[in-house]
């Protein structure tokens, strides 16, 4: 195993137990959960590597580990898997879309309220150009350990309050881009919550309307099964007139 190597499975464990537990990571528990092969002093040592070169960050004394937005960034980048939605996911999707597909109002509202127990998490939803968004999971979205502070509370609250009006320049963004786009933290173009990542992509429906569909959570988001729902939701949404906007902490 190449340095390299062991650091990207050491990277990659910090972030599997962080977007679990929303807390820090320390050698002892990767050395007790993950077989490295290495003892625990290697393990800290490459941890002070990842943290050195600007991966992770340690909030306080005597604290494990947290992935920075560059170690978020290298881990959707160059390790994530993809991962497929589970045919119960799948399934709930398809029933409830193609059901209402045909009542747009309905289906925006449904949607909104169906993703968010989909990912116990905020979602949103809406038709390009209009002002009629629906919105559902505010309450789940602030249980989330990153959102205790009232500032931070405060300053996502806003963002969600005139998220309407930023359609505009997130559409604007993803001209020319037919692919997935994840931007994380200050990445943001819509959001500037430091806490925040976000998963958009655009899809064209059959009529030639544009679509968006986006989730934004915290930095600790399931990144891999995010763009997989995105990716599935295009599919489906694809002979429809309505835009989604999904916003989610997982």
């Amino acid at each position: 195993m190449t340095m390299e190597s062991r650091q990207e499975k050491i990277l990659t464990a910090i972030i599997k137990e962080y977007v679990g537990s929303a807390v820090p990571v320390g050698s002892a528990l990767l050395f007790e959960k993950y077989s490295l092969n290495v003892s625990s002093a290697t393990i800290r040592a490459e941890m002070w590597e990842l943290e050195n070169n600007g991966y992770l960050y340690q909030p306080y004394t005597s604290a494990g580990r947290i992935p920075t937005d560059q170690g978020f960034r290298y881990f959707v980048d160059e390790l994530m898997q993809d991962k497929k939605l589970s045919q119960k996911e799948q399934k709930s999707l398809q029933v409830e879309v193609l059901k209402l597909k045909s009542q747009n109002r309905m289906l925006a509202r449904t949607t909104a309220k169906l993703l968010s127990q989909m990912s116990d998490s905020l979602a949103v939803s809406g038709t390009i150009g209009s002002d009629d968004f629906h919105k559902a999971g505010l309450q789940r979205l602030f249980s989330k350990p990153e959102f205790q502070n009232s500032d931070s509370v405060c300053r996502v609250a806003e963002v969600i309050d005139y998220i309407d009006e930023s359609i505009d320049s997130l559409s604007k963004e993803l001209e020319n881009k037919s692919e997935i786009e994840v931007y994380i933290g200050k990445e943001n173009p819509i959001c500037a919550v430091d806490e925040c990542s976000m998963v958009v992509s655009k899809y064209t429906l059959e009529s030639g309307e544009e679509g968006l569909l986006a989730i934004i959570g915290p930095k600790r988001m399931k990144y891999s099964h995010n763009v997989s729902l995105i990716d599935y939701l295009k599919k489906l949404l694809s002979g429809g007139g309505t835009m989604i906007i999904l916003m989610t902490l997982i």
